[in-house]
C-alpha cells in the first residue's frame, strides 16, 4: 500500500469545505499531541527527581509541562502523524475528488 503525502484539499474549495479542513487539521494535531504526550511520559520525561524532591507541586505540574511540550511538537510538524490522520479523515468524509 502506497502512502500519499500530497494534500487532498484543493485551495479552490468552497469556504465550507475549507472550514471543515481546518477543523479536521485541528483534531488531527490534537490527536498527535496526545500521542506524543503519552510517548514522552513513557520515556520518563516529567518524572520527579528523588534527589531534590519537588513534592506534590512538581508532580502536579510536570504532566502539564509534558502535555504542553507535546502540543508544541505537534504544532511544529511533530512526527507526521497529524497529516496522515487528516488525510484519512478527509478521504473518509469527502473521498478523493
Amino acid at each position: 500500500m502506497e502512502i500519499s503525502l500530497t494534500p487532498l484539499v484543493n485551495p479552490a474549495d468552497s469556504p465550507a469545505r475549507s472550514g471543515r479542513a481546518q477543523e479536521l487539521r485541528e483534531v488531527a494535531k490534537a490527536f498527535e499531541a496526545s500521542f506524543l504526550s503519552e510517548m514522552l511520559k513513557s520515556s520518563g520525561l516529567g518524572k520527579g527527581r528523588s534527589e531534590f524532591g519537588g513534592g506534590a507541586g512538581e508532580d502536579a505540574f510536570s504532566s502539564m509541562m509534558v502535555d504542553e511540550q507535546a502540543r508544541l511538537m505537534a504544532e511544529q510538524g511533530g512526527i507526521g502523524l497529524s497529516e496522515q490522520i487528516f488525510n484519512s479523515l478527509w478521504a473518509r468524509e469527502f473521498g478523493r475528488d
